[in-house]
């Protein structure tokens, strides 16, 4: 993956999970880091940690339910380091967990303003600068729910159709300008997100014990892959590391 050497990433959801495995994964194939969450504090943490390592990162403060957050990102991103070569909209959540009859409209609310105007926001963000440059990669972190029913999980099964929308969206307006984008479905991860869906007791997801979900490692390393010419035919799609296959593209086996 040496044609990520010296590009430049930003990160949402960045503090834990996914976003801060992909943090450390991005950096260490020597791309300069731009970590964005609601959790300034722990991204702080983690670029300092990825800065005495040898490589270079900022943090940022950024709800990505704002739009405005989500721009300042974008802009402090380029400031930094000059560019911004690839956005991966990583921040998602699933609380609460509930049926649709016993849902709070207003909580149902806030995870559409996350996971999918949030995806939006920083889409609409990076647009403009990577059309300018005539290049850029957009990772939208996808789901198997994205085209299954789960009980409990109407707002995230939604939001992630959604977000599978965007992706195909973006390709259909874009892929002729240079710009990529492409979905990552990693399967279930080993998350402060697992611990709530096992709280919940609702689907048989709840029921599995943590240690049978995949480390944030595994799809960290995919959100590297993915942002390579390799994994340019996926373009447009959202591409599954469930499967044998798409585990040895991505070189976990």
């Amino acid at each position: 993956m040496n044609e990520l050497t010296g590009k430049s990433v930003l990160i949402t959801g960045a503090s834990r999970g996914i976003g801060a495995a992909a943090a450390r994964q991005m950096a260490g194939e020597g791309m300069k880091v731009v970590l964005a969450a609601r959790s300034l504090a722990a991204c702080e943490q983690f670029a300092a940690e990825i800065r005495e390592n040898g490589g270079q990162a900022l943090a940022v403060a950024c709800d990505v339910s704002r739009y405005a957050d989500l721009d300042n990102a974008v802009q402090s991103t380029i400031a930094a380091f000059g560019s911004l070569d690839v956005l991966v909209n990583n921040a998602g959540t699933i609380d609460p967990i509930s049926r649709l009859a016993e849902s709070d409209p207003d909580e149902w609310d806030k995870v559409v303003d996350i996971n999918l105007k949030g995806v939006y926001h920083g889409i609409r963000a990076v647009l403009p600068g990577m059309l300018a440059q005539g290049s850029g990669v957009i990772i939208n972190i996808s789901s198997g729910a994205a085209s299954n029913a789960l009980e409990g999980w109407s707002h995230y099964c939604a939001t992630k159709a959604g977000v599978l929308a965007l992706t195909r969206c973006v390709h259909k307006e874009y892929a002729d300008q240079g710009i990529r984008c492409i979905g990552l479905s990693p399967g279930t991860v080993a998350t402060d997100m697992q611990v709530s869906i096992g709280r919940s007791g609702i689907n048989a997801i709840s029921q599995m014990a943590f240690s049978d979900h995949i480390p944030p490692q595994w799809p960290a390393r995919a959100i590297a892959w993915l942002c390579t010419t390799a994994a340019a035919e996926w373009s447009g799609t959202d591409f599954s590391i469930k499967t044998e296959e798409g585990r040895r593209l991505v070189g976990l086996i």
